[in-house]
Formats: structure tokens, C-alpha cells, sequence
């Protein structure tokens, strides 16, 4: 899958109350979620980005509570991928479970500044900063995690396995 947003940059421990602050958990509605995405890290944030913009962080991003939210928030804020130098465990696991692309590429993480316009393709692990010209690779996605990611998370998934077993 091919992404291409201009970059919001953030740094290292952004846990998943600075994602989705634990005020907003009274709901599990995405749309409800996506409008606080990220408002304790950067109050301004849903102001200022744009649908398919692209997160690059530093070390750690999602460390935290287990929360599904985070990764739900940021996807239905219309984020379309994020790229850390790191990801916690869980929050990698929650990500792909709901169809959110992520990467870890330290070096990208590196090269890319805030602002700048960034090309992600998932299948060949490749980021490309179009600002600069510069290409960094991540680790491409395992042909069924990218499925996962494809058919917009596990559930739709595991619906379209289903249904394609039972022809």
C-alpha cells in the first residue's frame, strides 16, 4: 500500500494518554476519538493536520496502557501511517489489529523533519521524503499482516476469510 502525507513529528515516550487522553475513553466511537487524536501531545494538532498526513516519532510511541483507543484514535483522525524509530509492544499489536500502518525505521525518524512531504510504500518497506529526495527503508510487512491492513483491520479480515471459505 502506497501513503503520502506531509509529517507531524513528535519525539520519544508518547504514551497512549498523550494519543487519546483517558477523558475521552467514555466512548469507543471512532469518529468521537479521532477528534482528540494526540490532543495532549500537541493541543493544536487536529487543527492544524490534514487527512493521509503521516506521524513520525522518535523511541517507544504507544508505551502505556493497553488501550485499543490510541491506535483507533489516530487512524480515525485520518492519519494514515506512522513512522517511529520504535514501537511498544502492545500498541504495534493493537495498530495492526485495527488496520493502522506502522513503521519502524530509526533512520527515517532521522531524516525526516516536521512539515516535510513523505511517500510510505508498505509492501517494499520503503519511505521516501519527497522534500529532500532522500529513501530509507523499514521492514516490509509479512504478506498477512499487510492483508490485515488492507481489509481496514482483523475483524474485516477475519470476515473476508470467512466468507471465502464458506464458497
Amino acid at each position: 500500500m502506497i501513503y503520502k502525507g506531509n509529517v507531524w513529528k513528535f519525539g520519544r515516550d508518547i504514551d497512549t494518554d498523550a494519543i487519546i487522553p483517558a477523558r475521552y475513553l467514555k466512548t469507543s466511537d471512532p469518529v468521537e476519538l479521532g477528534k482528540h487524536c494526540m490532543e495532549d501531545a500537541d493541543p493544536e494538532f487536529m487543527n492544524k493536520m490534514s487527512k493521509d498526513d503521516i506521524i513520525v516519532a522518535d523511541e517507544n510511541f504507544g508505551c502505556g496502557s493497553s488501550r485499543e483507543h490510541a491506535p483507533i484514535a489516530i487512524k480515525a483522525a485520518g492519519i494514515s501511517c506512522v513512522i517511529a524509530k520504535s514501537f511498544a509492544r502492545i500498541f504495534y499489536r493493537n495498530a495492526i489489529n485495527m488496520g493502522l500502518a506502522i513503521l519502524e525505521s530509526p533512520e527515517a525518524v532521522d531524516g525526516i523533519k516536521a512539515g516535510d512531504e513523505v511517500q510510505v510504500d508498505t509492501d517494499k518497506g520503503e519511505i521516501t521524503n519527497l522534500t529532500t529526495g532522500n529513501i530509507y527503508q523499514a521492514k516490509p510487512f509479512p504478506e498477512f499482516i499487510s492483508n490485515i491492513i488492507k481489509q481496514g483491520g482483523l475483524i474485516n479480515y477475519t470476515k473476508e476469510k470467512v466468507k471465502a471459505q464458506a464458497k
